[in-house]
C-alpha cells in the first residue's frame, strides 16, 4: 500500500496489544508514516523495548506503557501516560485479544471469562477512556476495534471468541452511533486467517484444521501481518475520515466461507 511517509504526521494512536506478532507490525507501520504511538501490552518494558528494536521502530515515536486493561485503573493510567508522552489522543486501536481453541461442550467458565474479559471488557473500557480523552481535549478522533470475519461466520472450536468479536463489532458500532455528534468516529477491521499464533501453530500441526482452512481462503493464503497493518493505515489515514460504523473486512474472501 503506498502512503506518503507524513501521511500521520501529528497523529498520536494508542494500541492495547500492541506487541503481539500483529500490535507489532501495525506499530511498524502507523511510526514509518509519522505517527507517534503509545503502546500497551502485558510483557516486562525490557522486553517489549527488545522487540521494538528487532522492528526497527524508530524509538521517538514509540512510548510503553505495560498494564492489564481489564481493569479500569490501570487504562486510566495508560490514557494519562499517552497524553503525558505524547499530547492529545488522535487514534485508540482497541486491539488486545486472546483465543483458546475447543468444541462448545468443552469450554471451562475461566475460558470463557477470561476471553470475554480480554476481547471485549479491555475494548470498552480502552474507547471510553480515550474517547473522554477525546471529548476533553476536543479532538474528532477515531476508535478502532480490532474484529474478525468470524463475528459473522461460525467457526469451529473458537465459539467464545466469535462471540466476543461479534460483541466488539456492535459496540464499534454504538460509540460510532453515540459519538458522532462529538466528532468522534468508530470503526472495526476484521482480518482473516492470519499466519501467526494459533492459527499458524494449527496450520502447522494438525491437517484437518489446514484443509479446512485452506478450504475457507479463497485466495488460497494464510494473511500476512503486513496485509493486516496496511488496512489500519489507510483506517488511520485521512483516506478514511469519512467513515463511521463501519467494518473494513480484509479477509482473503473467509467471509464467503466456500467450505460446502
Amino acid at each position: 500500500m503506498s502512503f506518503s511517509k507524513d501521511v500521520l504526521s501529528g497523529r498520536h494512536a494508542v494500541i492495547s496489544g500492541g506487541c503481539g506478532a500483529i500490535g507489532i507490525v501495525i506499530v511498524k507501520r502507523l511510526t514509518d508514516h509519522g505517527a507517534t504511538v503509545t503502546v500497551n501490552d502485558l510483557i516486562e518494558p525490557n522486553v517489549a523495548e527488545e522487540r521494538f528494536a528487532e522492528a526497527a521502530i524508530l524509538r521517538d515515536r514509540v512510548a510503553y506503557v505495560p498494564g492489564d486493561l481489564t481493569e479500569a485503573a490501570n487504562v486510566d493510567r495508560l490514557m494519562a501516560a499517552a497524553r503525558e508522552a505524547f499530547g492529545p489522543v488522535h487514534i485508540a486501536l482497541c486491539h488486545a485479544g486472546t483465543v483458546a481453541a475447543a468444541p462448545l461442550l468443552e469450554v471451562s467458565e475461566s475460558n470463557w471469562d477470561r476471553t470475554m474479559a480480554v476481547n471485549v471488557k479491555t475494548a470498552f473500557l480502552l474507547g471510553q477512556a480515550a474517547a473522554r480523552a477525546m471529548v476533553a481535549d476536543e479532538i474528532a478522533g477515531h476508535l478502532i476495534f480490532t474484529v474478525s470475519w468470524v463475528a459473522d461466520v461460525p467457526w469451529p472450536e473458537i465459539g467464545p471468541y466469535s462471540a466476543s468479536k461479534a460483541a466488539m463489532k456492535q459496540l464499534s458500532r454504538t460509540f460510532a452511533r453515540e459519538l458522532a455528534d462529538k466528532g468522534i468516529r468508530a470503526n472495526a477491521m476484521a482480518p482473516g486467517i492470519v499466519g501467526v499464533g494459533l492459527a499458524k501453530i494449527q496450520w502447522d500441526t494438525e491437517p484437518s484444521y489446514k484443509a479446512r482452512a485452506q478450504k475457507a481462503v479463497p485466495l488460497g493464503a494464510l494473511q500476512t501481518p503486513e496485509s493486516v497493518a496496511d488496512a489500519f493505515l489507510f483506517l488511520c489515514s485521512p483516506a478514511a475520515d469519512y467513515m463511521t460504523g463501519s467494518v473494513l473486512v480484509v479477509d482473503g474472501g473467509c467471509s464467503l466461507y466456500p467450505m460446502d
